[in-house]
């Protein structure tokens, strides 16, 4: 069996308890991932963040899809509850990056892009366990993958996995990270959306969520809206590319 369908039969099959809450962006990731939770849980409840990003269009995108789930998607409908959005400026304004500021894109010294920021995921994962905490929940559902992707390190596998033991110790209840897109590339992430929902669910991602880093919608291409210059547009244009390749 080739990786690609190893990695894909992996995330069509977990076991898991019946409620799950997902790290909801309004982006390519986050959406299939949402569509993935809402396949395999009875009860689905979104978080998202303001943080003072440059691209806080997303954060208006992510409603329009909620809604269309909602509306167009019966089946999952019904499991799909609760949206919460939680205020970070705080995270906006000590975080010196081209995520947050008006910057060039370019990669530092250590390797890293300048749209990292530091600690994001981190604060995001460790907040989403609270909410989940209080709201009866001991899953957290996030869209990280380590496959293609900018190099952040709060993205990793291991990363997640040590997160994942140290929130449970510090709630003292058990609290499971999943990331069904970890092993996943772009291509397999468009292909992970077709099955999941068909074409209104890659139609719903190609023209409802959002993913450039400059916050750009002036111009549908056919892999969506963006700069299509930014790393983030870059990647969701090339995997669309391939995923459309690979269908032909």
């Amino acid at each position: 069996m080739s990786p690609i369908s190893t990695d894909l039969d992996r995330v069509r099959h977990p076991s898991e308890p019946t409620g799950a809450l997902v790290l909801f962006s309004g982006g390519q990731d986050s959406a299939t991932t949402l569509a993935w939770a809402l396949n395999h849980y009875e009860r689905v409840e979104t978080i998202g963040f303001d943080y003072g990003q440059r691209h806080a269009v997303e954060l208006e995108c992510r409603l329009k899809v909620l809604d269309a789930l909602r509306t167009q998607f019966t089946d999952w409908s019904k499991r799909l509850g609760d949206d919460h959005l939680l205020d970070l400026g705080i995270l906006g304004q000590i975080s010196e990056t081209a995520m947050t500021r008006e910057q060039a894109i370019v990669f530092e010294k250590s390797g890293l892009p300048s749209t990292f920021v530091p600690g994001r995921n981190l604060l995001f994962f460790m907040l989403a366990a609270a909410v989940a905490y209080r709201r009866g929940m001991s899953v957290l559902v996030g869209g990280m993958c380590e496959t293609d992707y900018s190099g952040y390190p709060d993205c990793r596998d291991n990363t997640l996995k040590a997160l994942q033991v140290a929130v449970s110790l510090g709630l003292d209840a058990p609290m499971v990270v999943q990331t069904p897109l970890m092993w996943l590339t772009k291509s397999q992430t468009w292909t992970l959306a077709q099955e999941l929902g068909g074409s209104a669910l890659v139609e719903l991602i190609r023209t409802q969520t959002h993913t450039c880093y400059l916050g750009d919608r002036s111009t549908l291409h056919d892999w969506g809206y963006g700069c299509g210059k930014c790393p983030a547009c870059e990647l969701r244009s090339s995997g669309y590319l391939d995923y459309i390749g690979a269908k032909t």
